[in-house]
């Protein structure tokens, strides 16, 4: 292995012909430890989420967060906080394994052509290209849990909500939101990735004005959680709009995109349940990146948020 610098001060690692696996491992400890650390991330918050979607699904119902809170525990006691957890585990866990571990394919193949002329670009290319497979790796398990926690009485959870939604809907029933959950997604993805990877190089440069290579990997990590809460945040104001439109087609609110927006209302599809997702996301897209770089250091990975990473591969010629 050769190892070089660039203009960014970010190392260059040429990988000769017979360490071609190496960077095929690579990729498969980001999969893995994005589907990991999505899925238990996901699956922590699975109460909030609960209040979220009901506010979203019934908003005069549930005004506000308190009362959807006390009003569903009266009602349908504690176990409803923890409906469509295994959907969220699952489904949340297939959509972190695309989405980290196609960015970082996507980055590399993006970097190889456009170089380092813009960074945004190729940061905005790769989670976009990324985000396409993970929601359709995800749009099946949002379908059942979204109405799991909406509808208490359409089932149980994965094992019996499958059956049931392909019996009244068949396949289409499991992708009628993809196409807003892309649009929740897609933009949220771009943002997530690229304020995570500017974070990430703003610390370093002007905060610890340090490489990464001299800090500890503790004071990594802690970038690491600063990168990601600034990622989340930024994240849960593009995304909210969409996120209320997938809830409300869902459950049956609404039969189309342009229904339930007309539904919903403009400014309510900014504000509505709003403040949960702010407490939902921040944190939850925090412990993502934790998760995902203490894998990636206990794999004897660097963590993320490189400005600029290379790979090049050179053919062994021996």
């Amino acid at each position: 292995m050769v190892k070089g610098r660039n203009h960014h001060g970010a190392g260059v690692i040429r990988l000769r012909g017979e360490e071609k696996e190496k960077v095929k491992g690579h990729y498969s400890i980001c999969a893995i430890g994005g589907m990991l650390s999505a899925g238990t991330a996901h699956l922590a918050i699975t109460p909030l989420d609960v209040v979220k979607v009901n506010m979203q699904v019934h908003p005069i119902k549930y005004s506000s967060i308190a009362s959807c809170y006390t009003n569903l525990l009266k009602e349908q006691g504690a176990s409803a906080f923890w409906r469509g957890s295994a959907a969220k585990f699952f489904g949340y866990g297939a959509q972190g394994g695309c989405r980290f571990g196609l960015y970082e394919y996507f980055k590399s193949l993006y970097s190889s052509v456009l170089g380092d002329c813009s960074r945004s670009s190729v940061f905005f290319l790769s989670s976009a290209s990324a985000e396409v497979f993970a929601n359709v790796a995800l749009c099946p398990f949002e379908a059942i849990k979204v109405q799991v926690q909406a509808q208490p009485h359409f089932a149980k959870g994965l094992a019996d909500g499958i059956p049931k939604l392909y019996a009244s809907e068949g396949i289409f029933g499991f992708y009628r939101g993809l196409i807003p959950l892309l649009g929740r997604n897609l933009p949220f993805s771009i943002v997530m990735f690229s304020t995570f990877e500017h974070s990430v190089d703003f610390f370093y440069r002007n905060v610890l004005r340090r490489t990464k290579e001299d800090c500890s990997k503790t004071q990594q990590l802690g970038v690491t959680c600063i990168a990601g809460y600034a990622a989340g945040s930024f994240g849960s104001f593009i995304s909210n709009p969409a996120d209320n439109i997938v809830a409300s087609l869902y459950n049956k609110k609404a039969d189309s995109l342009m229904l339930a927006v007309k539904k919903i209302g403009l400014i309510s599809l900014f504000t509505r349940s709003l403040p949960i997702r702010i407490m939902l996301v921040g944190p939850v897209v925090t412990l993502q990146w934790f998760f995902y770089d203490t894998i990636k250091v206990l794999s004897g990975l660097p963590t993320s948020g490189e400005l600029a990473i290379e790979v090049e591969v050179v053919q062994n010629k021996e």
